[in-house]
């Protein structure tokens, strides 16, 4: 018995000192991943790219996009295999974050990721969103800690702009 508490004790210690070394804010965990945000995407509609009401920012879907071109194309489980999928759904996540921190001025403000909707350019019978949209989901987790965990749909789609493999919203709490 004593044994076991002693194996719980110094795992527990273990945690606190793996949680004291993570960097402390957004940002100081941004560069501790060695993650640099992309330049703000202009939008390539008719549309804005961020809306606040109160303390809530409303983003506009993103993509896998750079310079007005999509950066990765193609329908997941035909021509991009799901590890790809959650990879665009991961860089699509940044320029997002992009957005949100040209809007708030620093990722420090946020207070909570509330929502995230995506959707994926999905091929017939592929049924693995949920798998591919982690690749957000998961990064704003690394991100943000407990902060980053949200409410999310995952959505499949037969077409999706640019023939882009995956469009994200997020919706966000700030201070």
């Amino acid at each position: 018995m004593r044994v076991l508490l002693f194996g719980f004790f110094a795992l527990g210690l273990g945690l606190q000192v793996a949680c004291a070394q993570q960097p402390a804010t957004p940002e100081a965990r941004l560069a501790a991943l060695g993650i640099e945000l992309p330049p703000v995407p202009a939008p390539v509609a008719s549309y804005i790219p961020a809306v606040r009401t109160g303390n809530l920012v409303f983003l506009s879907g993103q993509g896998p996009i750079a310079d007005g071109k999509p950066i990765v194309t193609g329908k997941v489980g035909a021509d991009l295999t799901e590890e790809e999928g959650y990879e665009a759904a991961r860089t699509t996540i940044l320029r997002s974050l992009a957005v949100l921190r040209a809007e708030i001025g620093s990722l420090n403000r946020v207070k909570r990721i509330v929502k995230l909707t995506g959707w994926v350019n999905s091929a017939p019978g592929f049924t693995r969103q949920p798998w591919v949209i982690n690749g957000a989901s998961d990064l704003l987790v690394e991100i943000f800690g407990d902060a980053g965990r949200h409410a999310r749909s995952a959505i499949g789609a037969n077409e999706l702009p640019l023939d882009i493999p995956v469009e994200i919203e997020i919706v966000v709490e700030v201070e």
